[in-house]
C-alpha cells in the first residue's frame, strides 16, 4: 500500500492531490463515525495537544484515572491501550487514518472504558482525523516551531492545532474543559474558546517544584495542606506534563492523594526521556537515556535535565523533506551542552541520509566534538565504548519510533530501546 501511494504521489500533480486531499479526508472521517455508531457520544474523551509532552501527557492521565479506579483507552504515539489490552504504535503516526480512530473508540466502549484518552497531533487535524470526535476535554502542552514544510508556515500549523481546540468548542457534551499552559506565548488562545470549564496551568501553580538526577518534586497547596508529589521523570519539562495531567485530573474530581499515590508508582513512559543502565557486574557503569526530542527547544531541555552529567549526544533529529531549517540549530544545541557529539542517520525518506547529517554538521563550530557515524547501531555502540564510567549517553529523535523511513517509503524495523539494551549487556 505505501508503494501504491508513493508511485500515486509521484505522478499525480502536486495541485491536483492538494484540491483532493480535504475532502478525500473529510469523507472518511464522516464515515467511520458513521460505520462506528458515533462511538464519541459514550465515553468520555480527553484529548491532548502541542508540539511537546503530548505522550507523556496521555499516559500521565491514563495513569491517574486508572489509579482512580477507572477503565482507561489512550491513543498515543507510543501505543494503543484499552483497558490491559497494550498493543505498540507501528504506524509511524499518532492518529492513523482509514477510520482508526473511530474504531478505536468503538472498542474502548465496547470495553466499558470510562475514559479515551487522544494524543491529537496537527497533521491528524489537517487530515480531519479529529472531525467527529466528541470530545469533553482539551489540554494543551506547548507549541513551538514545527511542520513548518507540511503546513506551510507557524501560523498555519498553529491554526491547525487550534483546530482542535473548536472541535472542542462544537461538541454537544457538558461540561466542557479546556486546560492550558499559561507559562507559553500561545495558552492564552486556546483559553480563548467558548467552553464551561477554563483551566490554566503554570509554575505558579504549585507552591515549590524541585528537580533531581532521578525525578521531580511537586508541592501543591490543598487548602490547609501541603502536598508533595514525587515523580520518577526528570526535568523542567515533566513539570511541566505532570501539571497538565493533575489539572486536568484533579477538575475531572480524583483527589491529590490518589494522585500522588499514582504518579510515584508511575512506570517508564516509553521512549520519553527512558533510562538504561549497564549490567552491575559491567566494566564501567553507563547510563543511556532514549528520547524523542525533535525540536530545537526539547533537546535542549533534555540535554539541561542532565546539565551537571558527562553525556555524548548521540542524534539525527531531523528527517528527510522537512523542517530543513533545523538541522544545523539541532546540532548546534548538542554542541553546547554535550562533551561529544555522534551525528547519525534517522529518517532520510527520499533525501541523502549523507546531505542531512553534513547540512546538521554545519552548525557545530568545535569540530573535534563531532564525529559522524551513518549506522545508527554503530553511533550508539561507539557511544556507550567512548563514554567514561558514570557517564551518560542520550539518544534522541527516534523515542519509540518503529522503522527507520527510507526512499519510496520503504522501512527497515527499529527499536532505539531494543538496540541500547543489547548494546549495554556487551559491556559485561
Amino acid at each position: 500500500m505505501n508503494t501504491v501511494l508513493y508511485w500515486i504521489k509521484r505522478f499525480i500533480p502536486r495541485f491536483i492531490l492538494e484540491k483532493i486531499r480535504p475532502p478525500y479526508h473529510y469523507t472518511l472521517a464522516y464515515l467511520g463515525n458513521l460505520l462506528y455508531k458515533s462511538p464519541s457520544k459514550e465515553i468520555t474523551v480527553i484529548a491532548v495537544t502541542g508540539t511537546k509532552g503530548k505522550s507523556t501527557v496521555t499516559e500521565l492521565i491514563t495513569a491517574i484515572l486508572e489509579a482512580d479506579g477507572n477503565k482507561v483507552a489512550s491513543l498515543s504515539t507510543i501505543q494503543f491501550k484499552i483497558a490491559d489490552t497494550v498493543e505498540r504504535n507501528m504506524f509511524k503516526m499518532t492518529m492513523p487514518g482509514r477510520f482508526f480512530v473511530h474504531q478505536f473508540l468503538r472498542k474502548a466502549v465496547d470495553a466499558q472504558c470510562s475514559y479515551a484518552v487522544i494524543e491529537m497531533t496537527s497533521e491528524g487535524a489537517k487530515q480531519f482525523r479529529h472531525k467527529f470526535v466528541q470530545m469533553d476535554a482539551l489540554v494543551f502542552t506547548n507549541l513551538s516551531p514545527e511542520h513548518i514544510e507540511s503546513h506551510g508556515s507557524f501560523e498555519k500549523y498553529k491554526a491547525a492545532k487550534l483546530e482542535i481546540a473548536k472541535q472542542l468548542e462544537d461538541s454537544a457534551k457538558q461540561p466542557r474543559y479546556i486546560v492550558a499552559n499559561t507559562d507559553d506565548e500561545h495558552g492564552q488562545d486556546f483559553l480563548k474558546i467558548k467552553v464551561e470549564e477554563k483551566l490554566p496551568y503554570g509554575l505558579e501553580s504549585l507552591k515549590l517544584h524541585t528537580l533531581h538526577k532521578d525525578g521531580i518534586g511537586l508541592i501543591f497547596q490543598d487548602g490547609n495542606e501541603e502536598v508533595t508529589i514525587r515523580v520518577p521523570l526528570v526535568g523542567l519539562f515533566n513539570v511541566y506534563n505532570t501539571l497538565a495531567a493533575v489539572t486536568m485530573t484533579r477538575a475531572l474530581g480524583v483527589g491529590l492523594r490518589t494522585i500522588e499515590s499514582a504518579l510515584r508508582a508511575l512506570p517508564p513512559v516509553k521512549g520519553r526521556v527512558e533510562h538504561f543502565s549497564s549490567p552491575k557486574d559491567a566494566k564501567k557503569q553507563v547510563t543511556v537515556v532514549v528520547d524523542y526530542a525533535h525540536t530545537p527547544d526539547s533537546l535542549e531541555q533534555l540535554y539541561l535535565a542532565f546539565k551537571d552529567q558527562y553525556k555524548i549526544g548521540v542524534l539525527g533529529n531531523t528527517g528527510g523533506g522537512r523542517d530543513t531549517w533545523k538541522r544545523p540549530e539541532m546540532a548546534h544545541i548538542a554542541e553546547q551542552h554535550c562533551d561529544q557529539i555522534i551525528l547519525t542517520n534517522e529518517d532520510p525518506y527520499d533525501e541523502d541520509p549523507r546531505k542531512i547529517v553534513e547540512e546538521m554538521a554545519k552548525g557545530v563550530e568545535d569540530k573535534s566534538k563531532l564525529d559522524i557515524i551513518m549506522d545508527r547501531r554503530l553511533a550508539i555502540r561507539t557511544a556507550i565504548e567512548r563514554v567514561p564510567d558514570g557517564g551518560y549517553v542520550l539518544v534522541t529523535g527516534k523515542g519509540t519510533d518503529p522503522y527507520i523511513m527510507g526512499p519510496h517509503n520503504t522501512r527497515q524495523p527499529w527499536s532505539d530501546a531494543e538496540v541500547v539494551k543489547k548494546e549495554l549487556a556487551l559491556l559485561q
